[in-house]
């Protein structure tokens, strides 16, 4: 990834000089009122690191973005202040001219291009359909109203969004991604990242979304857990930003399987209007959800689109969301709740998104609300540490004239929502027309595709002080008074959506009652059914039909009360410790860095117990000094659990580890702590580059050895397969009998596929009746077809091929020595001929071999079937043998000369006769047929969404 730049610029001219010493000047306030009681520092330079030299963290570039704004009289765009390294890098962005354009603006009554009493695709079975759907209804109604880096808004239909996909679609079909393989988006947010999205949809395969890297000094650590996931989906294309390539290519060199790193312009090409979509089917994998975690085993949750759409229609209803909506979002798209809440929500129910980067909102939360007021904005969405943002970064003067009233429903999840924050928030905010009853805590997990539980509309959070004593010992949740000193505060996540149940269990697995806390569980249309390519965790993930949370929780009065995770609880001298509760008092602690602390229980080995370890982020460097804060630490934890922290560790910014998401990854921390790894030093980008580079010398190589020998079988197979040919078309042409010429091209065929080490199945040949003609009805997928079919089948038979194959001298002369009947299919004048010679070919004692197909593409999927193999059976009272191909579409795929070392089956079925005579019947028998194949084959069905392609085969 490039650095905005890689050396500082010199002050030169006075304009420069000026400039520079205003920076400085500046970022020197800015560094004493971040960390006010750390001892003097040396001054800043060009060269001087935001982070590792001055402290400044993504919290800090909030505020140094504003008070830049407000010292040079400029608007800059966050992205490059977020990802500036050094104080040169900010000099020159200043230099450079660059400038946002961001205006709050009035308020505006609706989004542009929209219509009211748009309907929903109620009947859409896939996401692909309900892109579709819309589409055909209002293309022009505007879906997303999508800021710039520069605070432009760019407003983006439903028809330009659909040209969009099918660029991408069809880019990714020329690069031979098949349905059902998987393509990794690596975007930011923005069109490309919708395009890229939908599109991998469109051509049948499964969108595995990631990040991408926010700085170049994460680099390494980005690229060594995505390689990771990665591995796990087996990606076959990563698409990704010209900007990030780079980081792109390290991670394609550690990944076996990816074959492409592409960026969405790159599959542009023309024509792609021409591409027809694939629809899919609702148990389809719609996409991949990578959970947040921290090491081992990536856990990849699959969501089908039934599951999807499940989840999306049942959040509707319980909040009654419609077209006159108006959802705004900064959620990024790769996490759950900005893509299925925000995103995929709105495309369903055509209400309309605005949608803005994350570090747009990082950068200045004011902009998420003053968005909400501009657009008059109704739903949204954020964890707790967003609110809490705004509470702290939020200055008066920004929000001056703010209208929040349109805002209906403010949904908190994704983390603990925290009590002290939606009673503060709420206070803050009410002057602006927010609502109480507007905050709405949800809970949800990607498990369950993203919602899981919603309170009704209208109504303020529920919060309950419970008896933190009799919680600990017996589970129960007894409501106290608030002045009882031992409590604790647990705020009411709603009830389940409509279709889904949850259920409190423990330890035994027993149902508990009301106000009972044990294990949460749940099962419901929206539930996944596991883990992809990982059946240990999904096995772990299951208790018979429902499904584990890994939470802890009570039910009362309908509403599910989320006390903590399973894993993160501590049981220390016989007390829970609930982590969440700690690590939010000890943020207040002054000079703790709030959001920045991690508690978890580290076992102790020697005694076979639990201590109780606090992670906390501190500028704070005199040592006297950290240790009073160790003190007010324990002393916290003493006061809040009844019991002192065994070790209090003080650690520099940026060491506490967090999602992506922004939530703390105590299993990550508690295992970097357990190896004595806390605080590792941050090595520099080229040291990590030339680490990630070693890291990738193994799998370039397993990668090139694979290469290697799938190069030298097909060169091996082409070279066996021409010397036969030649031989074998020789004698087909020479020899005078039939029956010697079968004998000839079977012998072949059987020693081809020996020779090349294919495995080859046949099963069910028997069911081909040996005492008169039938009619052998098969799937098409390869141009080896007809050869796998002749080695497998007793024959000989007669192949019914098109009549274009006449008007070359070599398939000609092959063809016809073996007794091949040639049919025009496209033109219904010679049709009666054509089952006349059908007829008499039967008459004579040969079984046909149809491909009712007449065609094959290169992506699986039964085509339509044509009529003439069920018209010459019906009128000729001859029974039809399914026969099922698998396998030989991978062998040698249509616009591929590359033949690969597969398994082959032939599964004969059982005979099937046509229910009468005629047309009518003839259709009847071919919907049967098709029926039957389409099951034996375990290719999808593609007979509503290709038209057959001009002639291939």
């Amino acid at each position: 990834m490039k650095r905005p730049h890689d050396t500082p610029p010199e002050l030169g001219d006075a304009k420069g000089r000026d400039a520079g010493a205003r920076l400085i000047a500046l970022l020197r306030t800015l560094e004493r009122d971040l960390h006010p009681d750390v001892g003097r520092r040396p001054e800043p330079t060009l060269h001087s690191s935001l982070e590792r030299d001055l402290g400044i963290d993504s919290l800090g570039r909030a505020e140094l973005l504003v008070r830049m704004e407000r010292e040079f009289d400029v608007r800059l765009p966050e992205l490059a202040v977020t990802t500036a390294e050094s104080v040169g890098d900010l000099l020159a962005l200043l230099l450079s001219g660059e400038s946002a354009v961001f205006e709050a603006g009035p308020a505006a009554a609706a989004a542009p291009g929209t219509t009211a009493g748009a309907s929903v695709p109620a009947g859409a079975r896939t996401l692909q359909e309900t892109l579709i759907w819309h589409c055909q209804h209002h293309p022009e109604r505007t879906h997303v109203l999508l800021y710039g880096e520069r605070g432009e808004v760019a407003p983006v239909s439903y028809g330009a969004l659909m040209t969009e996909a099918r660029s991408v679609a069809d880019g990714l079909s020329a690069r031979a991604v098949e349905p059902g393989r998987t393509v990794a988006i690596m975007l930011p947010t923005g069109l490309e990242y919708l395009a890229s999205f939908l599109g991998i949809l469109l051509v049948g395969a499964i969108p595995v979304p990631i990040y991408p890297p926010a700085r170049p000094s994460q680099v390494e650590e980005h690229l060594r857990r995505h390689a990771r996931i990665l591995g796990n989906a087996e990606c076959q294309v990563l698409v990704t930003s010209r900007e990030i390539a780079a980081v792109a290519r390290l991670l394609q060199a550690q990944v076996p399987s990816i074959k492409h790193v592409v960026t969405a312009g790159s599959l542009r090409r023309a024509g792609a209007e021409a591409f027809v979509a694939s629809s899919g089917q609702p148990d389809d994998i719609a996409f991949l959800q990578y959970t947040s975690g921290s090491t081992g085993d990536p856990k990849g949750v699959q969501l089908t689109h039934f599951n999807l759409l499940s989840n999306i229609r049942a959040m509707g209803e319980r909040i009654g969301v419609t077209d006159e909506d108006i959802f705004v979002s900064w959620l990024p798209l790769y996490h759950d709740m900005g893509l299925i809440g925000a995103w995929l929500g709105s495309l369903y129910h055509a209400c309309p998104l605005v949608l803005m980067s994350p570090l747009t909102f990082l950068g200045r939360p004011y902009r998420w609300l003053q968005a909400i007021h501009r657009h008059r904005g109704t739903l949204s969405a954020a964890p707790n540490f967003a609110y809490e943002l705004c509470l702290s970064k939020v200055d008066d003067r920004d929000i001056e004239g703010l209208d929040l009233s349109s805002w209906r429903m403010a949904f908190n999840g994704a983390e603990p929502v925290s009590p002290r924050t939606i009673e503060r928030f709420t206070r803050r905010f009410a002057p602006c027309g927010f609502r109480p009853e507007a905050m709405v805590p949800v809970y949800g997990l990607a498990e369950s595709s993203v919602g899981l539980a919603f309170p009704p509309a209208k109504r303020e959070p529920p919060v309950e002080r419970v008896d933190r004593g009799i919680l600990e010992r017996e589970g129960r949740a007894v409501v106290v008074d608030p002045s009882v000193a031992d409590s604790l505060e647990v705020v009411g996540c709603g009830q389940p959506l409509p279709g889904h149940q949850v259920r409190i269990v423990d330890d035994r697995g027993r149902e508990l009652p009301e106000r009972r806390v044990g294990r949460l569980q749940f099962q419901g249309p929206s539930a996944t059914e596991g883990y992809f390519r990982n059946p240990e965790v999904t096995r772990r993930l299951f208790d018979g039909p429902w499904l584990e949370t890994g939470d802890l929780a009570y039910i009362a009065a309908g509403d599910i009360y989320i006390t903590s995770r399973v894993k993160d609880m501590i049981i220390r001298a016989g007390r829970n410790v609930y982590p969440h509760e700690l690590e939010e008092l000890v943020g207040e602690i002054d000079g703790i860095r709030k959001g920045c602390v991690a508690v978890f229980g580290a076992r102790e080995r020697s005694e076979g117990t639990e201590r109780l370890v606090v992670l906390a982020e501190t500028r704070e460097t005199d040592e006297e000094k950290r240790d009073g804060l160790r003190e007010r630490v324990r002393t916290a934890a003493l006061d809040l659990t009844g019991v002192p922290a065994d070790e209090v560790v003080l650690v520099p910014p940026q060491t506490v580890l967090k999602t992506s998401s922004g939530k703390v990854r105590r299993a990550a921390c508690r295992e970097r702590y357990e190896r004595g790894m806390i605080a590792p030093r941050r090595q520099p980008l080229s040291v990590q580059y030339l680490r990630i580079g070693f890291a990738s010398l193994g799998p370039a190589w397993r990668r090139l050895r694979s290469l290697l020998v799938d190069h030298a079988f097909a060169l091996y197979a082409w070279s066996l397969f021409l010397t036969l040919a030649l031989l074998v078309w020789t004698l087909v042409a020479l020899l005078p009998r039939r029956s010697w010429r079968w004998s000839v091209i079977r012998r072949a065929s059987r020693l081809i596929i020996a020779l090349t080490g294919v495995g080859f199945d046949v099963r069910g040949a028997g069911s081909i009746p040996g005492d008169r003609p039938v009619v052998l009805v098969s799937n098409h997928a390869s141009y080896l077809d007809g050869l796998l079919l002749v080695a497998g089948l007793p024959g000989p038979f007669v192949f019914v091929a098109k009549s274009a194959f006449q008007k070359k001298f070599i398939p000609r002369t092959f063809l016809r020595r073996l007794g091949t009947v040639f049919v025009e299919r496209f033109d219904p004048r010679y049709l009666s001929r054509d089952l006349e010679r059908l007829t008499a070919a039967a008459d004579a004692g040969s079984s046909l071999v149809f491909f009712p197909e007449g065609t094959f593409m290169r992506m699986p999927g039964l085509l339509p079937f044509r009529s003439g193999a069920f018209l010459t059976a019906a009128q000729n009272g001859m029974p039809v043998v399914p026969v099922a191909l698998k396998g030989s579409r991978s062998l040698l795929r249509a616009d591929s000369w590359f033949p690969r070392r597969v398994a082959i089956g032939i599964e004969v079925l059982t005979p099937v006769r046509a229910e009468g005579e005629g047309f009518d019947a003839a259709l009847r028998l071919r919907d049967r047929v098709r029926a039957l194949l389409l099951d034996a084959c375990g290719e999808p069905d593609l007979s509503g969404e290709f038209r057959a392609p001009a002639s291939r085969d």
